[in-house]
């Protein structure tokens, strides 16, 4: 049926009218805040006819209605919500090899960094200079963490101890 074929304003006049009596019995039942609201609902129809918004809506819905049937009845749009469904599937399972594939490689970065780090030569700053006396070492950072224990709260103590809270 289509959006000519029906007769809009007998039908928002009769919606507006029933509204409007609906309205009054919640007025004097329920109050003043709940006939003002039944009220709002029941103008709607008599305002969506007047301003010709009831073509929109009839277009939106019939559009929709066409939508979800054709849905339901029609293997073919099964098949291309199977394929939609496959779509996401990978991009979920892709997302999750790539955050494997970075977090191997942050893994595998800093301790890249550390080991030569470790094995390299002194600098010149560090080394001792010709004809002076070596003055001691100072132990660095690590050192004293290692001296202090292996627990696994050095690190919160130490920053706790910077921050004055003992």
């Amino acid at each position: 049926m289509g959006f000519e074929q029906i007769a809009w304003f007998p039908l928002c006049i009769g919606l507006t009218a029933a509204g409007l009596v609906l309205s009054f019995l919640a007025f004097r039942r329920r109050g003043a805040a709940s006939g003002l609201r039944m009220l709002a609902w029941a103008l709607l129809p008599l305002a969506a006819y007047l301003t010709d918004a009831l073509r929109a809506i009839w277009t939106i819905g019939s559009t929709a209605v066409g939508f979800v049937a054709n849905l339901v009845f029609n293997p073919v749009v099964w098949s291309g919500v199977a394929v939609a469904g496959l779509s996401v599937v990978l991009f979920v399972v892709s997302g999750v090899l790539r955050g494997r594939k970075l977090r191997k490689a942050e893994a595998g970065a800093p301790a890249a960094a550390e080991a030569p780090a470790k094995t390299s030569a002194k600098t010149p700053a560090q080394a001792p200079a010709a004809g002076r006396p070596q003055a001691a070492a100072k132990p660095a950072v690590e050192n004293k963490k290692a001296s202090k224990g292996d627990d696994d709260f050095s690190d919160i103590e130490d920053l706790l101890r910077r921050r004055g809270i003992s």
